[in-house]
């Protein structure tokens, strides 16, 4: 016995033209869902591989900092620098007082 498509009724069309549009759906859906999971795991690894890099860079600057102040602390200046006196304002020393 074969299957005479004819014979069917419109809502019988209907239907499984429905289902299968719901079948496409659900297929895009999940393609589109591994999708997001793999790039969120791909960009989560891009994001720990940038954060440490960062991370490194700055504890080699803060390291290099803190040996150039040290270094620049054990350096003895030949020549004696004398005090100057700074220019006052009433008990504010150094601050310039405009509207007064």
């Amino acid at each position: 016995m074969e299957l005479d498509f004819t014979a069917l009724e419109t809502g019988t069309y209907v239907f499984i033209g429905t289902l299968f549009f719901a079948l496409v759906l659900a297929l895009f859906l999940t393609v589109a869902a591994f999708v997001a999971m793999v790039l969120i795991s791909a960009l989560g690894g891009a994001w720990y591989v940038l954060k440490t890099v960062v991370v490194g860079l700055v504890h080699s600057i803060n390291a290099g900092w803190d040996r150039l102040v040290h270094h620049v602390g054990q350096v003895e200046l030949p020549v004696d620098f004398q005090p100057e006196p700074a220019p006052t304002t009433a008990s504010y020393p150094r601050v310039a007082l405009r509207d007064s």
